[in-house]
């Protein structure tokens, strides 16, 4: 498939959406009483909140892959970053503010768990980039080694992999709804990174590093510094989705199984790769996978008799259609190669 005519697909299943979404309104408009029109219903204020919430941890995550991508170095260990940094905010929320904490104590918290998971992306950066090391591998290796690192930290602070509960970070109620700051982060960010990406230099470096380095190393830009920038800014957004995700939603931090991260690092993964590496795109992605998220949590509230394994699974199964339908994105030419400056 050309990336002219995934390009093409990807538009024509974006419109498909919206028809979509229109036709349903239109049954509920005509039809109020049909079984589409109770499901439409479904989409209300605390709906929409719910998405928004829910696409906090996808969306951060996708936003870090493109920066460390575009910049040519894969990183899908972002799953593990955000790993890290939900346990981390949990963890220095509670220790310095006991079962009670504060908003402070847990803002701390915060702060604490972006730093942790952008020194987990500085090692990978340096292993990656200083000792060449496959990044496939090292970014499997984050993974695998915070979600083995976290919950064993977890049974030595608290006993058990999962921690007391906390409080959540207070919300900002903007009157037609409320949301959580790190909601308000999500929104401010993509557009900042969008702009940061096509309108300025640093945007330029970061396209030219993964698109040819050597171009960028003959006008004299260090490739090493725009790539360690470009991975270290995954970590920093991966860890504002992390603890975006244990202090803005749940208020705990869980460890069992595949941790309360759940896959969402992969999703963040397909969602930047389904936005093409646009930040715009990557968050409508982000907010598609959400939207099915919550609504089949929605579904098993509302009690119909469909098995919740099966409703659980709607999210991952869309993702792989997508992916399918999708087919190719095109990936920065020189992503996933390592170089030295002043190489031919």
């Amino acid at each position: 498939m050309s990336y002219v005519e995934s390009d093409r697909k990807r538009r024509w299943l974006a419109g498909t959406a919206v028809l979509a979404v229109v036709a349903l309104f239109a049954v509920e408009l005509f039809f109020p009483e049909s079984p589409v029109s109770e499901l439409v219903r479904i989409v209300d204020a605390n709906y929409v909140r719910s998405v928004l919430r829910l696409a906090v941890p996808i969306a951060f995550a996708a936003l870090g892959g493109i920066f460390a991508e575009k910049s040519g170095v894969i990183n899908i260990g972002l799953e593990g970053l955000l790993i890290i940094s939900a346990f981390t905010s949990i963890a220095v929320a509670g220790t310095i503010g006991g079962a009670d904490p504060t908003q402070l104590h847990l803002w701390v918290g915060f702060v604490a768990a972006v730093l942790a998971s952008v020194l987990f992306a500085l090692l990978f950066a340096v292993v990656c980039i200083e000792f060449k090391a496959d990044q496939i591998i090292a970014g499997l290796a984050v993974w695998l080694i915070a979600l083995g690192l976290a919950p064993f930290a977890s049974k030595v602070i608290w006993g058990q992999v999962n921690s007391p509960p906390v409080a959540t970070l207070g919300s900002f109620d903007f009157g037609f709804i409320e949301v959580s700051p790190p909601v308000v982060m999500m929104l401010v960010s993509v557009p900042a990174a969008w702009y940061v990406l096509n309108r300025t230099a640093f945007g330029r470096w970061i396209e030219a590093s993964g698109e040819n380095p050597k171009a960028l190393d003959t006008v004299g830009v260090d490739v090493r510094k725009v790539r360690y920038s470009g991975v270290l800014l995954s970590g920093f957004f991966s860890g504002l989705g992390g603890a975006g995700l244990a202090l803005g939603r749940v208020g705990q931090f869980i460890g069992g199984g595949a941790t309360m991260v759940n896959g969402r690092g992969w999703i963040g993964i397909t969602a930047y790769l389904f936005g093409n590496y646009n930040p715009l795109g990557a968050f409508g992605a982000s907010f598609l996978f959400a939207s099915l998220d919550a609504l089949q949590i929605r579904l098993q509230q509302l009690g119909y008799s469909i098995p919740s394994e099966l409703i659980g699974i709607i999210p991952y199964v869309t993702v792989i259609v997508v992916l399918a339908f999708v087919g190719r994105t095109r990936i920065p030419d020189a992503a996933g190669d390592h170089y030295e400056s002043g190489e031919e």
